[in-house]
């Protein structure tokens, strides 16, 4: 199951350490929020290896390619002509059960009542991660694989007990609309706050793909005001946004505009089974809505329930739980199952997915 997104502000410490001189020696970097990951890598590359990542004070790993060995070998090489060296492993399973020792099998029997004896029995990697020399900055990134520590076992506790571990979560709604107004400011132009929100709505709020937005609508608008025309002109939104777009047009009874916004969806090639079940998930997640309407909840609430990423979803989705009645929402919950269940069996997933909207704006 993925990773749960919150709006983090992590990425500030890693700016506060830059700035003061104190960067640690054991970063863990994890989160949805590339562009910030990207900035702070990039931070601590300039600060720790001024004369670029080609020299001998720079060294990275992949996960694949990784072994304990090499991290042992580049961690006791002193730094030339600088003061830290920088070691970069991306994407390796940090805190699987079984690792690589890179130590020969010990057949002797170990003894459980010793402190010495228990240290020695620690897997190599801890024992390397809990005493690292002051001149390396060791960091691993995970990208495209999962950041999941069992704080069940001693492994996983010992190291997030060593490292500095830094989430790059999504930014939440104000911060967002700051951030996207001065880069607009600094390409000579300006925007609404509705408009912002907008941009961020259809985007899905992740900060690299609005800096590509941002510049393509900077780029298309002929005048010093970025109109809500031109996103729409040149944005291509995403899966979510358009669902939700879809859900609410049913909700609205808007049946013209649902069949269009449905042909949006089949025009992104994305697999029938992939957009019902996205429709599945905003209809349950408009049920959540009206319980939380029903027993006078707030958007904190629904929030938490549906581990939502900014206040404005909350609140899109209690505006349209509102047009909408208890029952109704049961329903629509029931038909999205139905229709999940029915892929099983079918040929024609596409048909199956155009009967379900259809049912849902009849219903």
């Amino acid at each position: 199951m993925p990773q749960k997104n919150h709006t983090s502000d992590d990425y500030k410490k890693i700016e506060a350490a830059v700035n003061a001189g104190t960067v640690g020696n054991f970063y863990i970097f994890h989160g949805e929020e590339r562009y910030l990951r990207d900035r702070c890598l990039d931070m601590l590359r300039k600060h720790l290896c001024p004369d670029g990542l080609g020299g001998f004070n720079y060294k990275r790993f992949d996960g694949k390619n990784f072994s304990i060995h090499a991290m042992a070998e580049a961690i006791d090489t002193l730094p030339v002509f600088s003061d830290r060296t920088l070691i970069e492993i991306h994407d390796f399973e940090l805190f699987t059960k079984k690792k690589e020792t890179d130590e020969p099998p010990d057949d002797k029997p170990k003894k459980k009542d010793s402190k010495k004896a228990q240290n020695t029995n620690d897997p190599p990697i801890l024992k390397i991660l809990s005493s690292l020399p002051d001149y390396v900055c060791i960091l691993f990134v995970y990208d495209t694989i999962e950041y999941k520590p069992d704080g069940r076992t001693k492994t996983a506790k010992e190291i997030t007990q060593h490292a500095q571990v830094i989430a790059f979560g999504l930014q939440d709604r104000n911060n967002l609309i700051k951030w996207i107004m001065n880069h607009y400011k600094n390409a000579g132009k300006r925007i609404t706050v509705s408009d912002a929100e907008h941009l961020i709505n259809i985007t899905g709020g992740y900060m690299s793909m609005l800096k590509n937005e941002i510049e393509k609508t900077s780029a298309y608008s002929k005048s010093g005001h970025i109109m809500r025309s031109d996103i729409d002109a040149v944005v291509m939104p995403v899966l979510d946004a358009v669902v939700y777009q879809l859900t609410d047009a049913l909700i609205k009874r808007e049946n013209t505009k649902s069949m269009r916004l449905l042909d949006d969806l089949l025009n992104m090639r994305e697999a029938p089974q992939k957009l019902i079940f996205s429709i599945s998930l905003k209809m349950r997640q408009l049920l959540a809505a009206r319980v939380c309407l029903e027993n006078k909840l707030g958007k904190a609430a629904l929030l938490t329930m549906c581990s939502l990423n900014h206040d404005f979803q909350a609140q899109q989705l209690l505006d349209t739980a509102r047009r909408s009645t208890l029952p109704a929402c049961c329903r629509a919950v029931v038909d999205c199952a139905q229709a999940a269940y029915d892929l099983n069996s079918t040929s024609d997933p596409e048909s199956r997915l155009v009967e379900l909207v259809a049912k849902l704006a009849l219903s």
